[in-house]
C-alpha cells in the first residue's frame, strides 16, 4: 500500500526519547521531512548525530511546548525551513507520581501544560500554516489512563481524557480546511516511562493484556504513521488504541491458560 508520505513535512513533538523518536525514525524511512523539538539540547544533538550515522537528515529546535512564543517560533522555523507543514504529531508528554490529595500545586500545572495546553497550542500552531495550504493531519497523544485511570496518577489521566475530547473538537473545527485531526492510545510499551513498572508488575501487568506481551515503540509509531497517511483519508476525530487488546476482556490471561 502507497502511503504517499514521501516529501511530507512532519513535526514531532517531545521526539528524542520513546515513542517520539521512534516516530521520527518511521516517517523517515517512509521518505518524510522531520523537524524535532525538545526541552534539551543535548538530547536534541544525540537525536540529530544518531540519525546523521544512518544517513538521516532532521531538523532540531530546542523549545518548551508549553510556551505559545516557543511553539510559534519552532513552527515558522519548520516552516521557512520547508515550505510547509503536513503532519504535526504532539508527542511530548510527562507524568507525575501523587494521589491528588497530596499533589503539589505546582505538579497539577505542569502536567497540564506539558499534556494538554501543548496539543492546544501545537495544533494552533500547525493549523494556521496547514490552512493556508491544502490542509494536514494533527495527531495528538493521549494515553491508555484517559480510557482507565490509575491510582496515583490522577492528574495524568486527566490531562490524556482532555486530549480524548480536544481530538474530537479539533477534528470538527479543522475539517472545513481538510485538517484531520485524531489521537493515539498507548497500551503497556517498553519504554524507558514504563521500565520501573514493569519491573515490578511485568506478570501482572502482562496478564491484562489480550496479546500476552507488552509492546514496542516501533508498533505505536506504526499506527501514527497509519493515521497521517492517505491511507486513513476518512478518519478523524478518533482514538487508535495501540494496546494488545489491553481489557478486551476482563481477564486475557485465562485465553493463556487454557
Amino acid at each position: 500500500m502507497d502511503l504517499n508520505l514521501t516529501g511530507k513535512v512532519t513535526v514531532i513533538t517531545g521526539g528524542t526519547a520513546g515513542i517520539g523518536e521512534a516516530c521520527v525514525l518511521a516517517f523517515l524511512q517512509e521518505g518524510c521531512k522531520v523537524a524535532v523539538c525538545g526541552r534539551s539540547q543535548e538530547n536534541l544533538e544525540r537525536l540529530q548525530t544518531n540519525l546523521k550515522a544512518q544517513g538521516y537528515e532532521i531538523l532540531i529546535y530546542k523549545a518548551d511546548v508549553s510556551k505559545q512564543q516557543e511553539i510559534k517560533e519552532f513552527a515558522h522555523k519548520v516552516y521557512d525551513s520547508y515550505g510547509k507543514i503536513d503532519i504535526w504529531v504532539n508527542n511530548a508528554g510527562i507524568s507525575c507520581k501523587a494521589r491528588l490529595i497530596d499533589m503539589a500545586e505546582d505538579d497539577w500545572d505542569k502536567v497540564l501544560d506539558i499534556n494538554l495546553k501543548s496539543v492546544f497550542l501545537g495544533a494552533q500552531a500547525a493549523a494556521q500554516y496547514m490552512r493556508k495550504d491544502s490542509g494536514g493531519v494533527i495527531i495528538n497523544a493521549s494515553s491508555y489512563a484517559a480510557v482507565i485511570p490509575s491510582v496515583g496518577a490522577g492528574a495524568y489521566a486527566a490531562s490524556k481524557a482532555a486530549v480524548s475530547s480536544l481530538t474530537r473538537t479539533l477534528a470538527a473545527e479543522l475539517a472545513p480546511y481538510n485538517i484531520r485531526v485524531n489521537g493515539y492510545i498507548p497500551g503497556v510499551i517498553d519504554t524507558q516511562m514504563n521500565a520501573k513498572r514493569l519491573e515490578v508488575h511485568a506478570a501482572e501487568t502482562i496478564g491484562q493484556i489480550a496479546l500476552n506481551r507488552v509492546g514496542s515503540a516501533k508498533e505505536v509509531a506504526d499506527g501514527i504513521v497509519f493515521l497521517a497517511s492517505d491511507a486513513a483519508s476518512y478518519i478523524t476525530g478518533i482514538d487508535l488504541e495501540i494496546s494488545g487488546g489491553k481489557f478486551a476482556v476482563q481477564i486475557p490471561r485465562e485465553s493463556w491458560q487454557s
